[in-house]
């Protein structure tokens, strides 16, 4: 199988380039030209399997140029009990008929850990069928969880480089001295003044810098990234879209072959558009629902079909959705319209004019496959309270998504669903601990094991003792001041 770019259509290059490219040279994101069907018997087949099995042979049908063997190989030592305990992706069946798909039990207490855990095996896989020489650069902008995810993941990870980049204020108190703790030889962590917005935009810049990509090459290096808009990072995450279901189906919650409404806190768009893969293989998926929180642009988007990123930008306490240019929507636009012109022309306009309008029939099509919502502050702190006093604690960003399914389930007919839980309630202990009642002083972090004491629940490992551990990483620049500091960690200026 074959990727292409949803800017050029003309291009065609391996899985294995694909994955070592991160990003196409037009600045499109890399496509498979088709997509795999499944069927019933394979679904059943998977819900015998654990999670590693499941992950390896759904990956499978995309990555022709890998063994299964070598798959077998990577989703066993990134999914392993080391790593996640006894299950990478545990499904949690609450009364009725909603469930809880919890993607955060792996080394940095969010669902990035799903993809990023098993991605350096495939980029390393990548490099050595391309007969790459060069070492790799990776670079990441964050809202968050993938800057900590990606730096765990690659940390020492031999020819290799990596740079994450997040919003000086758009993170977690928790999140920030995660990234600025971080080990490792080959790690590099800079805050850049402004959104995520600022800081993926200018990663993409330096993407698309003819020049920078030659002194790098001079230098023996090469650019990839580690976000979603990397297929090798977007394409794991389709693995536990088929896990829910068959968890579903194991738990008793549906039939094999019946329908699931999916829903899921949205803002980049890739952690979706992996359930979108899903659907269109086969997968038995009746909406997946677009959760957003007060930046909702998305949500607009699905409603009106114009995508305006000329708005207020709200910092909330979800800050991993507090995004106003969705990357991976343009690899959505693509898979409808099959038109990679008509989709290069739509973000030339969301780049120059700050917003594009899709056509009538185009929205149809997407609104088929999704439903949507939003919800602001307010009610996301009302959700996590009304399910704490029913027994369950969830983070910010699942409650978003709680909400919205809640919302969508009463106006659209109840029906077996899961909401996609992304986070850890300990990455975000201080508004937790205020929406359930309790004061709050002092920073994210020192409120850990208040929030432990307080629920009677247990801190995930990996966050134990974080601020006990040395800041090696603390500074912050503007963006176009970013190349300079990629540079610096090269030793290239």
């Amino acid at each position: 199988m074959n990727y292409t770019s949803t800017r050029d259509a003309a291009l065609h290059i391996s899985a294995a380039q694909a994955i070592a490219q991160g990003l196409s040279r037009d600045g499109g994101l890399f496509v498979p030209e088709t997509i795999p069907q499944v069927d019933e018997t394979f679904i059943r087949s998977l819900c015998a399997l654990p999670y590693e099995a499941r992950a390896a042979k759904v990956m499978g049908l995309f990555l022709e140029d890998y063994s299964a063997e070598e798959l077998a190989e990577y989703t066993h030592a990134a999914y392993s009990a080391e790593r996640f305990g006894d299950n990478a992706a545990p499904f949690t069946k609450l009364s009725g008929n909603i469930g809880f798909l919890e993607l955060w039990h792996g080394p940095t207490c969010a669902f990035k850990d799903m993809a990023l855990q098993v991605m350096p095996h495939l980029l390393r896989g990548a490099l050595e069928k391309t007969g790459e020489q060069k070492q790799v650069c990776i670079l990441v902008a964050t809202s968050g969880d993938t800057g900590k995810a990606a730096l765990e993941g690659f940390r020492d990870v031999k020819n290799t480089k990596i740079f994450v980049f997040y919003p000086s204020d758009g993170v977690s108190d928790v999140q920030k001295l995660q990234m600025r703790t971080q080990q490792g030889e080959n790690v590099g962590v800079c805050a850049v003044y402004g959104n995520f917005d600022d800081a993926q935009n200018g990663v993409k810049a330096i993407f698309s810098d003819a020049a920078m990509r030659e002194k790098l090459a001079d230098a023996g290096f090469f650019f990839s990234s580690a976000n979603s808009i990397n297929w090798g990072r977007l394409l794991p995450q389709v693995a536990y879209y088929f896990s829910a279901y068959c968890d579903a189906v194991n738990a008793g919650m549906l039939r094999l072959g019946e329908k699931l409404r999916v829903c899921v806190p949205t803002g980049n768009f890739g952690n979706i558009l992996a359930g979108f893969f899903a659907k269109k293989m086969g997968l038995p998926l009746e909406k997946l629902v677009c959760a957003s929180n007060s930046n909702k642009v998305l949500t607009d988007f699905f409603a009106t079909g114009t995508y305006d990123r000329q708005r207020t930008f709200h910092t909330t306490m979800s800050p991993s959705m507090d995004i106003l240019i969705s990357s991976n929507l343009e690899r959505l636009l693509y898979l409808v319209t099959g038109d990679a012109a008509q989709v290069r022309s739509w973000m030339q306009q969301l780049s120059e004019q700050g917003s594009y309008t899709v056509p009538d029939a185009v929205m149809a099509e997407i609104r088929a496959d999704f439903g949507f919502g939003w919800c602001d502050e307010a009610e996301t702190a009302a959700t996590i309270d009304a399910y704490y006093k029913n027994g369950y604690l969830m983070d910010t960003h699942t409650a978003v998504a709680a909400k919205v399914l809640g919302d969508y389930n009463a106006a659209n007919g109840e029906m077996p669903s899961v909401v996609v839980s992304t986070a850890s309630p300990y990455k975000f202990c201080d508004n937790v601990l205020k929406a359930i009642g309790h004061s709050c002083e002092g920073s994210g972090t020192a409120l850990i094991e208040t929030l432990s004491r307080v629920t009677g629940t247990a801190i995930p490992a990996p966050l134990k003792d974080l601020d006990k551990r040395t800041v090696r990483f603390d500074e912050t620049v503007e963006k176009s001041a970013m190349p300079e500091a990629v540079l610096r960690m090269l030793g290239l200026n």
